[in-house]
């Protein structure tokens, strides 16, 4: 039986005395709805009154690309202005600041540390520090849990909108949490609320719930892709396709000149727990390779307890690199999209290879978790 959860926004009457007679600002996107499936911006701004609302990635409503320049806009159906919260606004303006007394957060994060959500979020926060605005965090569940932990530690020189703030690859918080740890990472004089969830367990999976899978953005459709992105989204630092353009994105990787027998055969030689490589080919319709057949693997999640998806991901970067040659890139020229994802440069100049970098961060990322514990608001 699915575990019924009650979402920041159904809990919303716990701070109603904060939001009454003021000027109320939303950041928010598609996954901001209720337990039945409202969505955030009509509950809120029926109720109170919306005066503003910030776009992140993707957009308010999810009709925005990856990267895509984000606008300012009248929402046709509020009348509210909607301001850019991604891009050359990603820092909050004056005039942003001055449109509410209280900024409501409510976004589904990926649980990534490459995902932009949580750094919309923390920019979000330094203003509201900076202007001695009050913000209020409504709390979502980590669609991959809040258990497990790993990847690499992010170091400082490589920090920016893709990793930051010491996290480790998969940080294992959800997005109340996250803020109360960013909160004293940055010393942020901030008044901040999180309004928590009700039924989850740190054990629990988005699908083991009685929510339902709002596609955090274009390019993640399901919870399998996310799964799977925490170790494949390496691949948008190289000229192999992630999956960009196809019905599972993240779950394919590929290219015109690689032999996909050949890399199912590697692969599963390597017997990874909890994961299993299937040849295949696409077509991306757009991205990388658009209108090209490639070739290469369908990563599968066999075992979620057993499976460490981020080495998983390094090896088949590592696998395929080898088997494409010359005909491998990395993308960039004087930095290295790899090095921000990774949040360091060591597995791109050859210091370590996947395995060793595997290895090479297993200390930090239980140090990590043990620093992190203390935000936890769920057992």
């Amino acid at each position: 039986m699915k575990k019924k959860i009650l979402s920041g926004i159904d809990r919303i009457d716990t701070v109603a005395h904060l939001l009454a007679g003021r000027r109320v600002g939303l950041m928010t996107n598609p996954t901001g709805i209720s337990h039945g499936i409202v969505s955030t911006i009509d509950i809120l701004h029926s109720r109170f009154g919306l005066s503003a609302m910030y776009a992140v990635e993707h957009g308010i409503r999810g009709n925005i690309q990856a990267g895509e320049h984000v606008e300012n806009f009248i929402d046709p159906e509020t009348g509210v202005t909607v301001f850019s919260a991604y891009g050359q606004n990603s820092r909050f303006t004056d005039e942003m600041l001055d449109a509410f007394d209280v900024l409501v957060f409510d976004i589904q994060d990926m649980g990534a540390r490459f995902y932009t959500y949580i750094y919309s979020m923390a920019y979000a926060m330094e203003a509201c520090a900076r202007k001695g605005k009050s913000m209020i965090v409504l709390d979502r569940v980590n669609p991959l849990g809040g258990k497990k932990r790993a990847g690499t530690i992010i170091r400082p020189e490589f920090a920016s909108f893709v990793g930051d703030y010491g996290l480790a690859t998969q940080y294992g918080l959800t997005m109340g949490e996250f803020a109360l740890y960013v909160k004293d990472y940055l010393h942020l004089d901030v008044d901040l609320t999180v309004v928590p969830l009700e039924g989850w367990t740190r054990d629990t999976l988005l699908d083991e719930t009685d929510l339902p899978w709002v596609a955090p953005s274009p390019n993640l459709p399901t919870l399998e892709g996310a799964l799977c992105y925490i170790g494949t989204c390496v691949f948008e630092g190289t000229n192999l396709s992630e999956g960009r353009g196809t019905t599972i994105p993240f779950q394919v990787m590929g290219a015109p000149f690689l032999d996909g027998a050949e890399l199912e055969k590697r692969m599963n030689a390597l017997h990874l727990p909890g994961l299993h490589f299937r040849r295949t080919s696409f077509c991306p319709t757009f991205s990388k390779h658009q209108g090209v057949l490639c070739h290469g693997v369908q990563m599968h999640v066999t075992d979620r307890e057993a499976c460490n998806a981020f080495a998983g991901g390094l090896h088949l970067l590592e696998t395929a690199r080898e088997l494409a040659g010359e005909h491998f890139e990395w993308l960039g020229k004087t930095e290295f999209f790899i090095d921000k994802l990774l949040g360091t440069d060591e597995y791109r100049t050859g210091k370590y290879d996947a395995a060793g970098l595997v290895e090479a961060y297993l200390k930090p990322v239980a140090d990590f978790n043990e620093q992190v514990k203390a935000y936890e608001l769920y057992k």
